[in-house]
């Protein structure tokens, strides 16, 4: 594990280093998908790199990726073992040029995220995790925050504040907020420096997986509203229902 681990950081950096170029540029080659999302350049460069890599170092394992998400349900249900990836997390951000995007690799076994990589272009940052190996922020190990504050930090998505989200805030009373983009959210939990990233909003299973791994290895929990870890490729569509990322499992951060 710790090798593929290892070998898959070198890929997110090589990912990272395409998606830089196209940063730097003057047009972004922006796109709307189907689904009113924005897709660039940068999303296609880093995807192919990734999926070309993958390929190489285990070309038994299938790959599903947010820019090839077309796999049907009767296929993918087969796969006891898969890659999920989302070359570009945070395409907004990107395109606002606020430095808050990532590369996302994450490795499923049995519908669980087991290994991944989460890289921060822009800072040449570097998280990582893998089952039984713990989880790390440029190579040193990291876990969360436990017990949580007694104002808690809340760290909230900087495109994406649902008026959900809101009424929840509203009534878990006093909390510092944060505001963030892309899986930098379940990162900032990862490491202590969040106590909670409540998601209470649609969001598809590539923008997840990779940091789900990093939190749950650093200690911490990704959980949906009937307090159940997060699960991968159970249904036909690849949406995820609502969820909590949290460090501090003393506390009851989900009402009933």
């Amino acid at each position: 594990m710790k090798k593929l681990l290892n070998q898959i950081e070198i890929i997110a950096k090589l990912a990272g280093n395409a998606i830089l170029e196209i940063y730097k540029s003057a047009d972004f080659g922006v796109e709307i998908k189907a689904d009113d999302s924005p897709l660039t350049q940068a999303d296609l460069a880093a995807h192919k790199i990734i999926e070309k890599h993958l390929l190489e170092i285990t070309p038994d394992i299938p790959i599903l990726s947010e820019e090839s998400a077309d796999i049907p349900f009767s296929t993918r249900k087969t796969w006891q073992k898969y890659w999920l990836v989302d070359p570009l997390d945070g395409t907004k951000e990107f395109i606002k040029r606020n430095g808050e995007f990532t590369v996302n690799i994450a490795l499923i076994d049995k519908h669980k995220p087991v290994l991944s990589v989460v890289y921060v272009p822009v800072q040449e940052l570097t998280y990582s995790a893998a089952l039984e190996l713990g989880a790390f922020k440029n190579g040193k190990k990291i876990q969360t925050r436990k017990p949580s504050r007694e104002i808690p930090v809340v760290v909230g998505s900087r495109s994406h504040m649902s008026v959900d989200v809101q009424e929840y805030l509203e009534k878990l009373g006093k909390y510092k907020l944060t505001a963030m983009g892309s899986s930098l959210k379940f990162c900032l939990v990862a490491e202590g420096d969040a106590d909670l990233y409540p998601r209470l909003g649609l969001t598809s299973e590539w923008d997840t997986a990779a940091a789900q791994c990093i939190v749950e290895q650093a200690g911490g929990r990704v959980v949906t509203l009937d307090n159940k870890a997060l699960r991968y490729n159970t249904k036909d569509k690849l949406l995820n229902p609502y969820f909590m990322v949290y460090g501090d499992s003393m506390r009851e951060w989900i009402e009933h």
